[in-house]
């Protein structure tokens, strides 16, 4: 019923796992896995740097300051972002072991009630991870009033949600621009290893047939060729590093000397205008740096700081100092070759060092689409996003998921990109402009994570985002000022995917509303009696329903419109809470609506944001043995009083089938577990589809002398229900705004959201329900 996933994949995860002590062995293996993953769009940052740098606004003079400013700039910047700011500070920011700009606000989101989630419960704030962090301590002085006003103002909550989803479009953007520069800015190489006469003819076409198969591949899965990704990305940071200590020392051993911040000074002092301009280039130096964190749950903080830190800043820094001592002793060079990576590598080991260039760059744009997929996902789960088709790929790495619709999507502009600029200066504006903004994001999110989630005082939040924003801020004008030489693309891409976030969660936030607004009285539920006023049939109906709490008006639409229903009903909701998973044995809410002889239950299931859904058939198991799970521990002598009914919090927290046995008994059918004496108490599975080869599921009530006559009862009913099959009933609401609206809410409404609803995808459980045994009935909002 959901999507199909490995036998491994959500439920054998472990938040324990992520706490326990970790061998240096396992550090430094995860440490070796995160070069290919993490670092390959970092790591191929020389090979565009300095060419967008010098590309119109700053001249390479014979004085060599211009060049030396540039490698003080590039040095400060990887020193001061990406070693400073997230290896040392962001990184400790985690969310239970998951990093990025939606763990940054789900980790507010946690600390303060700033979620504009309208289905959050108390229940939830039990749950392991939400509270695992240390969420239970309280603010104090100014913390505490800045968390008051957050829950007070929801134009706040708002403006919150807006900074988070600019930061997440940018991301977007930059899974758009950053395989075009990176190939790009690879086969560039071709100008000096070919005629002069036809590199210009043959780059675009090459970088376009790379990126088309980089695109390609997707489908695959990164695990497949993943075992690369790492050698790859090593020798590839050797080679740059031993080319760079090469050009030191055979052009230019004192170059060293440019480190000091004395030659930033120097060149400001020189180029005025045209070096705070050419800032937009440099700033490439630190692209992807973001994914440190933004991969964080794929590896652990200890392995992401050793590899960056011992690795790859070291290589970098060797490759920069490299380029720069070579161009300090070549002030002329061929208008056609222009400044760039290549023209520093020696002659004879061109060839090879464009191949792995090349590799590199498709390394690091794999890792840019793979991390733009998964934040899709996440926008999905907290409903800011219309449903995509999600394709899990790995049976060992639930993170790696393939989405066709945006990695068609990414492919087209991509390739429209490359072909509509053909050079690396107006696609490496458009990056920097797109980097710069989700890093600026974060910034802000990390200045209200110190005072609301770390308790720090504010002055050290101010220093934060006054030392680190200033930076950014800096380097965010210099790229915004060539708005009309290609900074517009992200803007432009941005601003489409935040309209359609937005449109999407404003639309589902009001059709919420009116399901809160418009449920069924519990006294209309009681007055219809144990039958509901209809005919009650064998089976089970699971009724799915986006209500965490009551009776939604759906249901009372069925009960008019249908003739009769299942002996069991079940009202089912899948809900998102802000934790990145959620364990096994707190995966379901079940509790009772209405008295016991009614047979109606209530199924909540919770998963994070990086959880995966379980299959149909797992599910299966999971929701019928929750609800006997239920049944079974229920206190015995409950009838559910109107006032046990009115009570919207009195559920239960049950696990999967992997984490109790008491109440149902289930193994599939190929485990000879039973034998044939056990016949009259085996429930077999009746298929309700021959088209769909299903598996057969074993149930057994076990003859407990503990358990409650009446609870036995109900058990029976229940596998009763369960032998005769289970039919999926769906609302189908079409959502319109009531009369009286606004233009600008009958726009949103009737033409945005209704146009992203009818070209997303059908809920996931939904669609993968045997067509026989699903029933659809239309409903209007009327929002």
């Amino acid at each position: 019923m959901f999507l199909r996933r490995p036998v491994m994949d959500i439920e054998g995860w472990s938040p324990d796992r992520s706490i326990k002590k970790e061998s240096w062995r396992t550090v430094l293996t995860l440490a070796y896995q995160s070069l290919g993953v993490v670092y390959g769009d970092l790591s191929t940052s020389p090979l565009y740097v300095y060419k967008s740098t010098f590309a119109e606004d700053i001249q390479h003079s014979e004085t060599n300051e211009e060049i030396y400013g540039v490698l003080s700039f590039v040095f400060w910047t990887l020193t001061l972002i990406p070693l400073l700011k997230y290896v040392f500070i962001v990184l400790r920011a985690d969310d239970n072991g998951e990093g990025g700009t939606f763990a940054l606000y789900s980790l507010l989101c946690r600390h303060a009630r700033v979620s504009t989630l309208p289905n959050g419960q108390l229940a939830d704030e039990e749950l392991y991870e939400y509270k695992k962090d240390g969420i239970a301590s309280g603010n104090r002085g100014f913390g505490l009033r800045l968390r008051s006003t957050l829950e007070k103002h929801r134009v706040l909550q708002r403006m919150l949600l807006t900074l988070a989803l600019i930061g997440t479009c940018m991301v977007i953007g930059d899974g758009v621009l950053t395989p075009a520069i990176s190939v790009f800015s690879a086969v560039s190489g071709l100008e000096l290893v070919v005629s002069k006469h036809h590199h210009q003819y043959i780059e675009v076409p090459v970088a376009c047939i790379i990126l088309l198969f980089l695109f390609y591949l997707q489908h695959y899965g990164t695990h497949r060729v993943g075992f690369l990704f790492a050698p790859v990305v090593i020798t590839w940071l050797f080679c740059i590093s031993a080319i760079g200590v090469y050009n030191i020392f055979h052009w230019n051993p004192h170059v060293y000397k440019a480190l000091s911040p004395y030659y930033m000074y120097k060149f400001l002092k020189k180029t005025q205008r045209g070096g705070w301009m050419s800032l937009g280039g440099i700033l490439l130096c630190i692209t992807g740096s973001e994914a440190m964190f933004a991969d964080l749950g794929h590896f652990s903080q200890l392995s992401i700081k050793i590899a960056f830190s011992f690795v790859v800043y070291p290589s970098l820094i060797l490759a920069y100092m490299g380029q720069a001592a070579y161009l300090s002793r070549h002030h002329i060079i061929e208008s056609d070759y222009q400044i760039g990576f290549y023209v520093s590598v020696p002659e004879k080991l061109r060839w090879p060092v464009l191949a792995i260039a090349i590799l590199a760059a498709v390394v690091g744009s794999q890792a840019i689409i793979t991390g733009t997929f998964s934040i899709i996902k996440q926008c999905c789960a907290l409903g800011c996003f219309p449903r995509v088709k999600i394709i899990h790929t790995s049976s060992k790495i639930c993170g790696q998921i393939y989405i066709p619709e945006i990695n068609w999507t990414l492919m087209l502009l991509c390739l429209a990109v490359t072909i509509g600029f053909r050079d690396t200066k107006h696609i490496s504006n458009a990056s920097g402009l797109a980097v710069i903004t989700v890093m600026l994001v974060t910034t802000c999110l990390m200045s209200l994570v110190i005072v609301l989630c770390w308790n720090r005082s504010v002055l050290l939040a101010i220093c934060f985002i006054f030392f680190f924003g200033s930076v950014e801020a800096l380097y965010f004008s210099a790229s915004l000022i060539k708005f009309l030489e290609g900074a517009w693309v992200p803007v432009a891409l941005s601003l489409i995917f935040l309209i359609v976030m937005h449109i999407w969660h404003y639309g589902t936030l009001k059709k919420y509303e009116f399901d809160v607004q418009n449920k069924v009285s519990i006294n209309w539920l009681l007055g219809l009696g144990p039958n509901l006023g209809i005919v009650r049939v064998r089976g089970i109906g699971l009724i799915h329903t986006e209500l965490v709490s009551g009776v939604p008006a759906i249901f009372s639409h069925f009960v008019t419109n249908l003739p009769a229903f299942h002996q069991v009903l079940v009202l089912f909701c899948i809900k998102y809470v802000p934790v990145p998973h959620v364990r096994p044995e707190e995966r379901f809410l079940v509790g009772r609506i209405g008295p016991k002889e009614y047979r109606v239950y209530r199924c909540i299931a919770r998963y994070g944001y990086r959880d995966s859904l379980m299959d149909d058939v797992e599910f299966e198991k999971d929701l019928v043995s929750s609800i006997a799970e239920f049944i079974r521990s229920e206190q015995p002598g409950t009838n559910g009083s109107l006032s046990e009914l009115e009570n919207e919090e009195k559920m239960a927290v049950i696990g999967t089938t992997s984490t109790h046995a008491k109440g149902l008994k289930i193994w599939d059918d190929d485990e000879d577990v039973c034998s044939e004496e056990q016949s009259t108490t085996e429930l077999t599975e009746i298929i309700t589809s021959p088209e769909v080869p299903r598996k057969r599921v074993r149930f057994l009530v076990p003859e407990s002398p503990q358990m409650d006559r009446e609870a036995r009862v109900e058990l029976q009913e229940l596998m009763e229900a369960r032998e005769a099959g289970m039919a999926f009933i769906l609302g189908h609401c079409y959502v319109k705004a009531k009369t009286g609206s606004s233009l600008f809410k009958r726009m949103v409404i009737n033409v945005g959201y209704d146009f992203l609803r009818r070209n997303s995808r059908a809920p996931t459980y939904a669609s993968s329900f045997p067509r026989a045994s699903t029933l659809e009935v239309g409903m209007i909002y009327h929002v």
